[in-house]
């Protein structure tokens, strides 16, 4: 829906809603190869969606696994965004959004995924601190 009618998706090799056609890359990073997508993306489901109580942890391991296979030509970073947001809410998590003023930290722990993980963890906790307190000032609870 993010790309329909737009100059992308009038491209032949831009595939709107479908799996990418092209290899991309993030942040330097090589990505999953096109032809390897259908049955990473259908691994990384399977793997998580086997876990019964899901916890912040395990949406916090899930994103960089989504962030390196990047499945999309376009679009991946927002729709990994919006898979982590649902999942808290899917599983009485309280949940976050990456604030401009904290983005950078997000996008070094993802780089840094495979040495540091500690990073992007704590990077999510913080940001996760800043949502809660728009709850305590808005008197939601969680």
């Amino acid at each position: 829906m993010l790309k329909v009618g737009t100059s992308d998706s009038r491209k032949d090799w831009f595939v709107v809603g479908g799996y990418k056609k092209l290899p991309n890359e993030v942040g330097g990073k090589i990505t999953t190869m096109s032809e390897d997508v259908a049955k990473e993306i259908k691994s990384l489901l399977e793997k998580y969606n086997s876990i019964q109580n899901k916890t912040l942890e395990d949406v916090i391991n899930f994103h960089p696994k989504f962030e390196c296979t990047h499945p999309f030509q376009d679009g991946n970073g927002r729709i990994g965004r919006l898979i982590m947001f649902r999942e808290c809410l899917a599983n009485n998590i309280v949940p976050f959004i990456i604030t401009d003023d904290l983005k950078v930290f997000y996008y070094r722990g993802l780089q840094h995924w495979d040495t540091e993980k500690g990073f992007h963890a704590d990077t999510i906790l913080t940001i996760q601190d800043h949502y809660k307190k728009c709850l305590d000032y808005f008197k939601i609870n969680y």
